[in-house]
C-alpha cells in the first residue's frame, strides 16, 4: 500500500511539474472561457449588425460565450489597436473592417498598428454594398438631381461618415472626384449618430452600408438614390447603381473579416476558422446575412491573408493617386 501511495505521489508531482512547464493558457482546450469580439463602431452600424448575427452561433459551436464589445471611435482604429496589442490567446478577436484595416492606414501616416503585420486573418466573412441616401425631405429625387444640387451649392452640401478613412469617407471623396462636386465632410464616431442627423435633415447625404440604412429606407425616412456596387442589390431591386444613374465606372463597397492578434497560435486560428466555416454555412445565418445584403465569402486563413494584403495595397494606391488624406 505504501508503494502504491508513493507511486501516486510521484505521478501527481510529475503532472504538476508538467503543467507548470506548459505555456500559459495551454493546460485547457481552447476556448475555456468567454471570447471577446471587438467591434470598432457604435451599436446599430453595419459592423455591429454583422457581429451580432455571427456571435450567437459561434458561441454555440465554441461552447463559450462570444461577447460583442463595441469600442467605437477613430474610424474603428481604437478597436483594431486594442486587438493588435491584446494577448495572442484567441480570447480577444476583431471584426475587421475595410476602414480600420485598409482605408484609414492608407491616409494616416502614423497608425497605432501595422495593418499588414499586426493581425492574423481568420476568415473573410463577406462584403456589403453601400447606398447613396438622402433625407426623405431632400429636394433631390434622383442621383442626377442631387449632383445638380451639390454643384449649385458648392461646399454647402454636407455628407456624413463614421470617421476619417471609413468607407463612407472614401465613397464620398470618390463621388466628388467622379462628378466634379464639392461637399463638406462631417465625421461621426459611428453610423448611429450620423443616421439620426441624416434623418432629421441636418446632414444632406450619406454613403452608408445597406444593412445600416435599409429599415429607414423601407420606413420612408430616407430616400435611396443609388447603390455603389457594380450590380443592383437584391434587397433594393428598384434602386439603380451609381453607374446606371449617370456616373460610369464608380464602384465601392465594404468588407468584414474575423481576425486576431498577429501571433495567434495556429491551432487556435484553425479552430476558429473551422467554427466560422460552419457558422457561415448555417441556413439561418446565411438568411440573416442575406437580409443585411451581405455577400458571404468564407475561405481559409491563407485566403483571408492574401485578400487583406491586396486591399491594403489597393486603397494605399488609390489614396495616393487621388490625393485623399485625413483632414
Amino acid at each position: 500500500m505504501k508503494n502504491i501511495d508513493r507511486r501516486r505521489a510521484i505521478v501527481a508531482a510529475a503532472a504538476c511539474l508538467s503543467a507548470l512547464a506548459l505555456p500559459a493558457g495551454a493546460q485547457d482546450a481552447y476556448p475555456s472561457r468567454p471570447v471577446n469580439l471587438v467591434v470598432g463602431f457604435a451599436p446599430g452600424g453595419g459592423t455591429d449588425l454583422i457581429a451580432r448575427q455571427i456571435a450567437p452561433r459561434l458561441s454555440e459551436l465554441l461552447k463559450q460565450p462570444v461577447v460583442v464589445e463595441n469600442r467605437a471611435g477613430a474610424s474603428g482604429t481604437i478597436a483594431a489597436g486594442v486587438v493588435a496589442k491584446a494577448k495572442s490567446d484567441g480570447y480577444t478577436l476583431l471584426l475587421g473592417h475595410v476602414s480600420s484595416n485598409a482605408m484609414v492606414p492608407a491616409i494616416t501616416p502614423k497608425m497605432p498598428y501595422a495593418a499588414g503585420k499586426d493581425f492574423a486573418p481568420i476568415v473573410l466573412i463577406g462584403s456589403v454594398p453601400q447606398v447613396v441616401v438622402v433625407p426623405a425631405s431632400s429636394p433631390a429625387k434622383t442621383l442626377q438631381e442631387f449632383i445638380a444640387m451639390a454643384k449649385a451649392k458648392k461646399g454647402a452640401v454636407n455628407y456624413a461618415s463614421s470617421g476619417q478613412g471609413t468607407q463612407q469617407h472614401f465613397a464620398a471623396e470618390l463621388f466628388q472626384l467622379a462628378t466634379g462636386t464639392s461637399m463638406t465632410h462631417v465625421p461621426y464616431k459611428g453610423s448611429g449618430a450620423a443616421l439620426t442627423d441624416l434623418i432629421s435633415g441636418q446632414i444632406d447625404v450619406n454613403f452608408d452600408t445597406v444593412p445600416t440604412v435599409l429599415q429607414h429606407i423601407r420606413a420612408g425616412k430616407l430616400r435611396a438614390l443609388a447603390v455603389t456596387t457594380r450590380s443592383r442589390v437584391a434587397t433594393l431591386p428598384d434602386v439603380p447603381t451609381v453607374a446606371e444613374a449617370g456616373v460610369p465606372g464608380y464602384e465601392i463597397g465594404a468588407w468584414y473579416m474575423l481576425m486576431g492578434p498577429a501571433a495567434l497560435p495556429r491551432p487556435v486560428r484553425d479552430a476558429l476558422a473551422a467554427a466560422m466555416a460552419k457558422v457561415l454555412a448555417t441556413p439561418d445565418v446565411r438568411e440573416k446575412l442575406a437580409a443585411l445584403s451581405t455577400e458571404i465569402a468564407g475561405g481559409t486563413p491563407e485566403e483571408a491573408q492574401a485578400y487583406l494584403g491586396t486591399e491594403i495595397t489597393k486603397w494605399a494606391r488609390l489614396a495616393a493617386d487621388k490625393k485623399i488624406t485625413a483632414e
